[in-house]
């Protein structure tokens, strides 16, 4: 035998072993990992907010939590809004549903000569198997859900816990980890971490901008139409086609003409065709005035972005992944050098 074979050998299996170690302590913290992701990015974006305040003689722990404060309110206010309509509408469905059953057996009689009767149908569904299984199998997930629920607020708090310190605390986190670095590195770090916070929140504040503007725009039109649910509508839209890349232009236009249709089809047409103009003006008035001094991220660009987010980190990937787009477009922007193209044909 070799005298270096059984050294290797150890070396190997203790290699093999640290990795196994490593990836038991990974797949342990990933959900650590990634809160920590999300709270790093939501201080990148508020940290402009906080450092306005800091330089008007405001304490910097108290200004980070006025702004989570404000943050939190609005974003409660949106679920609010969207938690009114929702209910709303099923209480109408709920209402309606008995009158929406006699006529749809009235059709199935009428076009297939059936003899049905909403009594015997509903009895037979009441009293059938299978909605027997599945409120019990329903009730047995109680548990599930609630367990749920509860993880699902510890991770926000967990979230809002550490954006709070990395924000708060924002400087003293930038003078210890540069502590740990030469001073030619120093300046570096220093520099890209200004761009992240610089870049992130100028995208995250334009767009907040944007959706405020087409909010009130989208309320005053549906006001005027009559069309129920105008503030809910209108927070919608603001929020949906701002913050969504590319289908959330289509995805916030449609909830309100499907609630216009419900009323009027004319309605319906004219909340379409302002959808369509005010889309035309944000894309080429509004938006290059608002986004020209931060960065402006390319609709296929942002796409792109969310769906490697997705598959990378599903939701959380496709939350953080447009500012981590907007933070590498401000890297490139900064450090790549550009050349003029010549285009000397003969």
């Amino acid at each position: 035998m070799p005298p270096w074979l059984p050294r290797a050998v150890l070396i190997v299996l203790a290699l093999l072993a640290c990795y196994q170690f490593a990836h038991w302590v990974f797949s342990r913290l990933v959900g650590l990992l990634v809160n920590i992701l999300i709270s790093f990015f939501c201080a990148v974006a508020i940290e402009p907010a906080v450092d306005w305040m800091a330089r008007r003689h405001v304490r910097r722990g108290l200004a980070t939590g006025i702004v989570l404060l404000v943050v939190f309110v609005a974003a409660a206010g949106f679920v609010l809004a969207l938690g009114t309509l929702l209910v709303d509408q099923i209480r109408m469905i709920v209402e309606n549903l008995p009158r929406y059953a006699d006529d749809v057996i009235r059709w199935v009689n009428r076009t297939f000569h059936t003899h049905f009767k909403t009594g015997n149908l509903q009895n037979k569904v009441l009293h059938s198997n299978w909605v027997r299984t599945y409120l019990s199998h329903g009730a047995s997930n109680v548990w599930g859900i609630s367990t749920t629920i509860f993880g699902t607020v510890f991770q926000l708090f967990t979230v809002l816990l550490f954006t709070y310190y990395l924000a708060a605390d924002g400087p003293r986190l930038r003078r210890t980890l540069c502590s740990m670095l030469p001073p030619a590195r120093q300046a570096e770090v220093l520099r890209a971490w200004d761009l992240a916070v610089a870049k992130t929140g100028g995208y995250l504040y334009s767009r907040a901008l944007m959706a405020v503007i087409s909010g009130v725009a989208h309320y005053i039109i549906l006001q005027v139409l009559g069309v129920p649910y105008a503030p809910a509508l209108a927070v919608w839209v603001g929020v949906v086609s701002q913050f969504v890349p590319t289908v959330g232009t289509y995805l916030a236009g449609a909830l309100p003409v499907l609630i216009a249709f419900t009323r009027d089809p004319w309605d319906a047409l004219w909340v379409l065709c302002f959808v369509v103009i005010y889309q035309q003006f944000e894309n080429y008035i509004l938006q290059p005035r608002i986004t020209a001094r931060t960065v402006d991220i390319h609709p296929a660009v942002a796409f792109g972005s969310v769906v490697a987010g997705t598959a990378l980190l599903g939701a959380v990937g496709a939350l953080v992944a447009i500012p981590a787009t907007a933070t590498l477009q401000g890297f490139f922007a900064t450090y790549v050098r550009r050349y003029e193209v010549s285009d000397e044909r003969p």
